[in-house]
């Protein structure tokens, strides 16, 4: 693949360079986190709680005194780690079962299928709430539980390509020639259906954000002192009424993340498909 082109296909119009350059920033602002925040995002000061923006503070402070803009950047960390983490392992586990299912006999291949449909028949939220409920709230099981909602999705994704692939000339050429399943699979389905899964995975990021907001919303996602963008906008709920820059610095930093890393899945989609590349 051309990363160039591919870059230049996405960048190719507003949407999608905001996009990139959204996407980028924050993903500078998570690695670098340390770098860019100017306090202690933990530190508790009782005698500056809800203080307005100032150069000391630059979005102000929350209910305990704590430096707002230092938490959002750590907020950022915590809402992409959680995102790629999710994303990585969903996606893994997805193709796996998924290529597995297009292989296996068939009673194997219903039963990864039911299992899929299972999952798929509750929405995100309510089956993360739910399973929240059993494990208890925290990180790990935060992306653990986020992760077993969006495995179904990849799961037949890979398997409804891995399918098309096993029906095509090349691949009945391919197995006549002698080559070992192993290779087959390797240098031919995985390349092929990387692309479609991909896309996915960029379009999901947005929804794992938040969701994982919504957990941490409603309080049993990210467990304090961390900072969550979802926990901030509880907090600036709660205190709506005396300082609202705790609702509008977390809210206007989870509508960018989630509005950009939309749009540069749509943009990268619209490169990839050929079908969108000739209607264009």
């Amino acid at each position: 693949m051309d990363w160039r082109k591919l870059l230049r296909e996405i960048t190719s119009t507003r949407a999608g360079t905001f996009g990139v350059i959204s996407v980028g920033l924050l993903l500078v602002i998570a690695v670098f986190a340390p770098l860019f925040a100017i306090h202690d995002p933990n530190a508790i000061a009782p005698m500056d709680r809800l203080q307005p923006p100032s150069a000391m503070h630059f979005f102000g402070t929350d209910q305990l005194g704590r430096d707002l803009y230092s938490r959002v950047i750590y907020g950022t960390r915590i809402a992409i780690g959680v995102a790629v983490v999710v994303i990585s392992v969903s996606l893994i586990v997805g193709i796996l079962l998924g290529v597995s299912a297009a292989y296996a006999p068939r009673p194997v291949d219903q039963l990864i299928v039911s299992a899929f449909d299972i999952i798929n028949s509750f929405p995100r939220l309510i089956l993360a709430l739910a399973l929240v409920a059993v494990l208890g709230p925290g990180l790990t099981n935060v992306i653990l539980l986020i992760s077993i909602a969006f495995i179904p999705q990849f799961g037949r994704v890979a398997r409804a390509q891995t399918l098309a692939m096993r029906n095509s000339l090349f691949f009945e050429a391919e197995a006549v020639l002698g080559a070992e399943p192993w290779r087959i699979l390797l240098h031919h389905v995985l390349p092929n259906i990387i692309g479609p899964i991909f896309v996915l995975a960029s379009m999901n990021i947005p929804v794992v954000i938040t969701i994982e907001a919504g957990l941490s919303f409603l309080g049993v996602g990210i467990r304090p002192p961390l900072a969550s963008w979802g926990g901030l906008l509880h907090d600036g709920y709660t205190y709506l009424d005396q300082s609202p820059w705790l609702a509008l610095t977390s809210g206007l930093a989870l509508m960018v993340a989630t509005l950009g890393f939309t749009l540069l899945g749509e943009a990268l989609r619209d490169a990839i498909d050929p079908k969108l590349q000739q209607a264009r």
